[in-house]
């Protein structure tokens, strides 16, 4: 029964909010395409905000809150491959 509900079953929407200035910071445009792509998927709804008061972590490393948990990363590139861990794992 696992199976069919699996195979049947939509993917869940994800949350992904970013801080406009993060962004400014830290996201280069040789990862912005792949970014947009991430985004435009349907199960991921997005936001960004022109701060989330997480000003600390903010001017030390890329950062998103998805589905209300705090995810930071050491590049832009790793905090993007880690949303789309998060996104394959609610799907």
């Amino acid at each position: 029964m696992k199976l069919i509900t699996k195979i049947f079953s939509k993917p869940k929407t994800i949350r992904v909010d970013f801080c406009e200035k993060n962004l400014d910071r830290f996201l280069s445009e040789e990862h912005a395409s792949d970014y947009h792509s991430f985004l435009s998927k349907k199960n991921v709804q997005y936001k960004e905000y022109s701060c989330q008061s997480k000003c600390k972590e903010c001017q030390q490393s890329p950062y998103a809150i998805v589905n209300g948990e705090f995810i930071t990363a050491e590049s832009s590139h790793e905090l993007l491959e880690k949303l789309k861990e998060h996104q394959e794992t609610k799907s």
